[in-house]
C-alpha cells in the first residue's frame, strides 16, 4: 500500500506540486483580502472616532462665521435702507 502511495506520487508529481502551489496561493489570498480588511476597519474606525471631533469643530466655525455674516448683512441692510430714505427725502424737496 505504501509502495503504492509512493509509485502514484511519483507518477504525479507535477499534479501533485500544482496542487499544493495552489493550495498555498488561495491561503495567501485569503489572508491578503483579511488583511485588508482589518486595515480598512481600523481606517474607518480612527475616522469615525477623529471625523466626529473635527466635524463639531467645523460646524462651530462655520456657524461663527455665519453668524459674523448675518450681522454684517443686517448693517449692511440697515445701511441701504437709510440711504434710499434720504434720497427719497431729497427727491421730495426738490419739487
Amino acid at each position: 500500500m505504501v509502495e503504492e502511495a509512493r509509485s502514484w506520487f511519483r507518477e504525479n508529481q507535477t499534479l501533485v506540486l500544482f496542487l499544493l502551489a495552489q493550495a498555498i496561493a488561495i491561503g495567501a489570498a485569503a489572508a491578503a483580502v483579511i488583511a485588508y480588511s482589518v486595515k480598512l476597519e481600523t481606517r474607518v474606525s480612527i475616522m469615525e472616532t477623529r471625523g466626529a471631533e473635527y466635524t463639531v469643530a467645523r460646524m462651530s466655525k462655520i456657524d461663527e462665521r455665519l453668524t459674523v455674516l448675518e450681522g454684517a448683512i443686517k448693517e449692511n441692510t440697515n445701511r441701504i435702507e437709510r440711504v434710499v430714505e434720504i434720497m427719497l427725502r431729497d427727491r421730495e424737496k426738490k419739487p
